[in-house]
């Protein structure tokens, strides 16, 4: 009989997430039944998305996210045996599943069998190019990255910089910042722990925001508003500053968006799902082509999985924060 380790969610988080909100249990797991296949976690995310989706989830069950797996077990031809799939598992490091979807989850997808390409990446880096898309981008224009460091963040503005745009990004430290300027290619960087945000912006991007890409949210999203030019595009994809606040609510001047034509659209990468192996080769040509970089801060350890995620909220990582089982 093949035990699973999980993390089952027992208390709703109240601020940043405490250990004994979540419980690592043991559990047996049953013989496979025809559809189904047996995974083995190589590799799991932890998200900012998980901290905002956690009201959602319903407690005494493992926590939600991401991983790679190695298929142990099957008995569905989908899903052979020896291949790696990325699946919306939870907390765990084995899952009996018929990989189908549910909630808000798409279905688990095989990994497509590329050269030189760490598994891990396929938990974020490999799919993420559908930015262009929904900001419609176009040379010479200036796009504001906040949470430029994280995984997302890091991967948008170098995406938008291979698109010709000025790329001016947010993060929290003088190491973060280098590490984008001349690592990455931003244009510029500004350490909002210490900078006023509001100069900062002025002298960065004396021309106006054309395009902002949110992950932080808070006031952060109403300093820019006034620095935005005349149709400008705002992009939410996270507000990962206020999700341990009790209200999130940051009040907007809304005389922007009448005065400057400013659209602003939520986004998740979940939208597009039905596409994700076109996200994956372009990412891929973009990597051979060393045109993008990536950079995963790596935690050792299923049990490390608690640590890696507050880590992840507190701003500790650079890149994608990946558990290596």
């Amino acid at each position: 009989m093949v035990k699973a380790k999980v993390f089952i969610f027992r208390k709703q988080f109240e601020g940043l997430p405490k250990k004994g909100d979540l419980q690592l249990l043991e559990e047996d797991l049953p013989a496979l039944k025809d559809g189904e296949f047996l995974a083995e976690a190589v590799y799991l995310s932890v998200d900012p998305y998980m901290r905002s989706y956690a009201p959602r989830q319903p407690l005494g069950k493992p926590f939600l996210g991401s991983q790679v797996a190695r298929i142990v077990q099957s008995k569905n031809s989908k899903y052979p045996v020896g291949r790696h799939v990325v699946g919306y598992f939870g907390w765990r490091t084995h899952t009996v599943t018929t990989g189908e979807a549910y909630d808000i989850f798409p279905p688990a997808f095989l990994v497509p069998e590329l050269e030189d390409v760490p598994l891990s990446y396929f938990l974020g880096e490999h799919r993420l190019f559908f930015f262009l898309e929904v900001c419609q981008v176009k040379k010479g224009e200036t796009v504001l990255v906040s949470g430029a460091a994280g995984a997302v963040g890091s991967i948008v503005g170098q995406i938008y910089k291979n698109k010709g745009c000025t790329v001016v990004g947010t993060a929290g430290s003088e190491e973060k910042g280098k590490w984008l300027v001349d690592e990455l290619g931003f244009d510029h960087f500004i350490n909002y722990k210490t900078a006023d945000l509001g100069k900062a912006l002025s002298e960065t991007a004396p021309s106006g925001i054309d395009c902002y890409f949110d992950n932080v949210g808070g006031e952060t999203t109403n300093t820019v508003l006034s620095h935005m030019n005349k149709f400008g595009r705002i992009y939410i994809s996270g507000a990962i500053s206020v999700y341990n606040e009790k209200d999130i609510r940051v009040p907007l001047d809304m005389s922007y968006f009448t005065r400057k034509h400013i659209r602003m659209e939520g986004f998740t990468v979940l939208t597009w799902q039905d596409r994700f192996l076109e996200g994956i080769l372009y990412n891929h040509k973009l990597l051979r082509e060393g045109k993008l970089k990536t950079r995963e801060t790596v935690t050792e350890g299923f049990e490390n999985m608690y640590k890696a995620f507050v880590e992840m909220l507190q701003g500790k990582n650079f890149g994608k924060a990946i558990i290596k089982v």
